[in-house]
């Protein structure tokens, strides 16, 4: 074997630099690993071990075979651009970037599918083949830099995930790395709701802790013949949540329904794409139908009725596509934003029921009064995900601790209404504890134990999606000495 020269005498690295070919595919010095330290969760940081830049599925399958031998732990990583951890390595990890692995690797018009690498950018796909009439549907505020492979990790969402759904929707296909390295295809070429397990459905949104994705078959839709955009604002948050139960429950089902609150708008105003939203509003919904033509106008003359019987201060429809855009623009940039009016903030990711939105707002809100800090309010209302930013300032001793426990509060807030800790971000390290709001031991037992059939020694991505050991490894061998007994 032929040793290359290299600034290490690690024979890990050596090795692994082998795999993918030289030096030039392979970062293992602090000043080069340091911007692989976290993903968008920015508040835990840990380096690396490596770097490596696999360019083929056989690449990905020998490194993963090479750390699963050699005991090194290990995880995918595509743009790290994911809100809950995910990415980060927290146990010295070997990162497998997949960001080299980025073609469009075939479009099916007739059947409506295509075929795609992992570090294909989400928005590149609706970009290639919007000229012939067709798109890809999970739109994360992200989709300008996320990949596919990332979302399929995470199960992201988007704004237009009410109609469409998320990412899990979309998927007909996979082709996985295994931990061990085996390279396994799951789906029968694109044919939806094949026989068996459904794995598909396990194997996204695992968080990168089953295997790691090298391809990926997508469901692609045509392009709707007509779209409507809504901008109403209200001066009150609760008119504006009572608005999108009566949109609902009128029978409309809106491509997206989207809800800003007060200090949110605040933010985007502040930020690249402001729009002129009145300054002493509580609360702003952005609303958007698409379908075929006939039709459309009666939804939106519906939304204005229910808008305006709820005490709308202003609605108004978009007059063109550039005023959609625009205003799309300025909604997409609201995580972002928030860096215009503090300077930290953390993202929560908490699910309810629609009928609940005042009552968990509310809860927010004396959240916020209790911890002292401002929260942000940027969400899907229209199924319920609600995203409350949590605004700090790091600088200021235990402000950062103060923060985490405030966005803890509000995802329990979530599971007492009824909802979940996370929509379309993830668990990773960043809610791993806040699982026990709504499993219970034995259920977060049974979901690992699917974990260690993949996955048995924890070597890919581990100490992600799940509590720390406690109770219920206790539980665990109560149920094994039960059962030898």
């Amino acid at each position: 074997m032929v040793r290359l020269k290299m600034k290490t005498k690690d024979k890990h690295i050596q090795n692994l630099a082998e795999i993918v070919g030289g030096a030039h595919s392979i970062l293992y010095q602090k000043e080069d690993l340091i911007a692989y330290d976290c993903d968008g969760f920015t508040l835990h940081k840990h380096l690396p071990k490596a770097v490596v830049f696999p360019k083929d599925t056989k690449e990905v399958a020998k490194l993963a075979k090479y750390c699963s031998e050699n005991g090194l732990p290990f995880l995918a990583r595509g743009a790290g651009t994911g809100l809950s951890g995910g990415a980060i390595p927290v146990n010295g990890e070997v990162i497998i970037s997949l960001v080299r692995m980025k073609r469009l690797l075939s479009v099916d018009l007739e059947n409506r599918r295509a075929v795609v690498e992992p570090g294909f950018v989400n928005l590149k796909l609706t970009n290639s083949i919007s000229d012939k009439g067709y798109y890809y549907a999970p739109d994360p505020s992200s989709q300008y830099c996320c990949t596919i492979g990332g979302n399929v990790a995470e199960n992201a969402g988007g704004a237009h995930c009410l109609k469409y759904g998320v990412t899990t929707n979309h998927i007909l296909g996979l082709e996985v790395v295994l931990p061990n390295g085996e390279i396994i295809e799951i789906g029968q070429n694109g044919i939806p709701d094949a026989p068996g397990y459904d794995l598909l459905g396990l194997l996204t949104g695992s968080e990168g802790t089953l295997g790691i994705v090298t391809k990926i078959t997508v469901r692609i839709l045509k392009n709707p013949e007509a779209k409507q955009t809504v901008l109403a604002y209200f001066d009150h948050v609760s008119d504006g949540s009572q608005a999108v139960s009566d949109i609902i429950s009128k029978g409309i089902v809106p491509a997206a329904l989207e809800m800003m609150d007060k200090t949110a708008i605040e933010g985007v105003e502040a930020a690249a794409f402001p729009v002129g939203h009145p300054k002493d509003i509580e609360a702003l919904l952005l609303i958007e139908v698409d379908g075929i033509s006939a039709g459309i106008e009666e939804q939106i003359n519906e939304i204005l009725e229910v808008c305006k019987s709820r005490n709308v201060r202003q609605v108004k429809v978009a007059e063109n596509e550039q005023e959609r855009a625009r205003w799309w623009a300025n909604r997409k940039t609201g995580f972002g934003a928030m860096g215009a009016i503090s300077p930290d903030y953390l993202v929560q990711d908490g699910v309810i029921p629609r009928s609940k939105l005042p009552e968990v707002l509310n809860r927010i809100n004396e959240i916020s009064n209790d911890y002292q800090l401002r929260i942000a309010n940027i969400f899907h209302a229209g199924d319920g995900n609600l995203h409350p930013l949590v605004l700090f300032d790091a600088r200021i001793p235990g402000e950062t601790e103060k923060a985490l426990k405030a966005g803890s509060a509000c995802l329990q807030a979530c599971a007492d209404a009824g909802g979940s800790i996370t929509g379309e971000h993830g668990v990773g390290i960043e809610k791993r504890e806040e699982m026990r709001f709504i499993f219970k031991d034995e259920e977060i037992i049974a979901q690992t134990d699917i974990r260690e059939v993949f996955n048995p020694h924890n070597l890919l991505n581990g100490g992600k999606l799940f509590p720390s050991p406690g109770r219920c490894v206790e539980i665990k061998k109560e149920i094994k000495a039960a059962a030898g007994s």
